[in-house]
């Protein structure tokens, strides 16, 4: 049975590692019906609309129910707000799951990292509640302050609004708990900053809590995430599964993707009730766009946690196999990941994937 799968090639290097991707996928034996449809700044710059996500993505998703996307860019600062954000509110997608597994072969300071960072996905500092400096929300909320609590706001703040709800954290502590029960995980280790933020991730952190005793098996550790980051960089190898809120997830999966080499071998997952994303987590990379050069480690291992979503967990070992072999050889690496910077093409890299997994078979 083939699985239909709605595919965003993206921005910049996107359609280069999509294509890449698609090969490699294809090659694993499995069947693949694409529903390709195109979102971003290319997207806005070819067909003149104005917005970067039109309602056909989303329609196209819920319909395919899951779909593969690359990076697409966001301007800083300025301009629309991400698609990245707008796919997950739009589609309730809740959790977003980046593992961060060094490979033999990838050049890194740490040789024995394997966890995974389970992200709030639809509210925090993300909801995108902001009012700018001097306008009538920012100066009402300026009001309600002073008169609840006494303190008054600078004149002229910009603010932005953290909402944290019991209903979402539950949601997403079980995810994490869950994930660790069906992945083989021995800890969740849940990340806040309840000690300054008593309202909203004390909340976060009592859910966490009232959740972890209903799984007795799996244990549980509590952690501010500024000490997260410390005990990272000192001793990744001690992390499982982390879970935590929108903001602290997004820095933090950063920062382990750092541990283990870089954005550019970090998969990832937007997970909801009616639909999934598979996405590379690194940026655009305009600068090498066209150039047949850029490495699609990231969204081939995106694909590879699609296949283990879609029941495909034979293909997707036997993808993951081929991988650390191609990655051991280091003969066929993109410039970015061979040792002395001297690499192959977008192409070449997955040519030898390929040929590690069909290699592979016939023994």
């Amino acid at each position: 049975m083939a699985h239909h799968v709605c595919l965003i090639p993206g921005d910049g290097i996107g359609p280069e590692i999509t294509a890449a991707t698609i090969r490699v996928l294809e090659a694993t034996g499995v069947s693949f019906v694409w529903h390709t449809v195109d979102a971003g700044v290319s997207y806005m710059a070819q067909s003149g609309d104005a917005n970067p996500l039109p309602d056909h993505v989303l329609e196209t998703i819920r319909k395919t129910k899951v779909a593969l996307k690359a990076p697409i860019g966001t301007p800083v600062g300025t301009g629309f707000r991400s698609v990245n954000v707008a796919l997950r509110q739009g589609l309730d997608l809740y959790a977003c799951v980046r593992p961060c597994k060094h490979y033999p072969g990838i050049v890194s300071r740490y040789g024995h990292v394997d966890l995974v960072i389970v992200r709030e996905n639809t509210e925090d500092l993300y909801a995108g509640l902001e009012f700018e400096c001097g306008s009538d929300g920012a100066r009402a909320i300026a009001e309600v302050v002073r008169t609840q609590t006494g303190k008054a706001i600078r004149e002229g703040s910009a603010i932005s609004l953290k909402p944290i709800s019991r209903t979402a954290s539950e949601r997403i502590v079980a995810f994490a708990f869950d994930y660790a029960v069906t992945h083989g995980r021995h800890k969740v280790t849940v990340i806040h900053k309840a000690n300054i933020m008593k309202c909203s991730d004390g909340l976060f952190l009592n859910v966490a809590r009232e959740v972890a005793s209903r799984y007795p098996s799996i244990e549980f550790e509590e952690m501010i995430v500024d000490a997260a980051c410390m005990n990272l960089v000192i001793r990744p190898e001690s992390f499982d599964v982390l879970v935590t809120e929108n903001l602290y997830g997004d820095i933090l999966s950063d920062l382990c993707a750092g541990l283990v080499g870089g954005l550019g071998v970090a998969p990832g997952a937007n997970i909801g009730t009616i639909a999934t994303v598979f996405e590379a987590t690194h940026g655009t990379a305009p600068t090498i766009a066209g150039m047949g050069i850029a490495n699609p480690l990231a969204m081939i291992l995106s694909g590879r946690m699609m296949l283990d979503y879609l029941g495909e967990t034979a293909a997707a070992e036997r993808l993951e196999a081929a991988v650390v072999r191609v990655l051991q050889d280091g003969c066929a690496l993109t410039s970015d990941l061979a040792p002395k910077g001297a690499g192959v093409s977008t192409n070449a890299f997955a040519d030898a994937i390929i040929t590690a997994m069909m290699t592979a078979t016939v023994a």
